[in-house]
């Protein structure tokens, strides 16, 4: 009877501990799609910059409202979506990026 009580108690602690990993897992997935969704609109802000970094554009420096757009973008955010698009290309089937300075 107690190896019985036991198995229970054990059984009970390991749906316990599921239980806990999955509420953990789907906080840490809205966390990261937050993320991805404040990343996104920071980037939508950037639009005002285009005419300073798109080639064959007239403007040499950008306005006020393209710094305080990119000032506003978080760090990890442009980061990523640079090294994302450089990748892009291979998950096409294009060849790799080759950027001069």
């Amino acid at each position: 009877m107690a190896g019985l009580k036991s198995q229970v108690s054990l059984k009970s602690n390991a749906a316990l501990l599921v239980l806990i990993i999955a509420v953990a897992m789907c906080a840490a997935l809205q966390a990261q799609i937050a993320s991805a969704q404040s990343c996104t609109a920071e980037l939508n802000n950037l639009n005002v910059c285009a005419p300073f970094v798109v080639p064959g554009l007239s403007e040499n420096n950008p306005t006020a409202e393209c710094c305080t757009a990119l000032q506003s973008v978080e760090h990890d955010c442009l980061c990523n979506t640079v090294r994302i698009a450089a990748r892009l290309p291979v998950h096409c089937n294009l060849p790799p990026l080759t950027c001069g300075n």
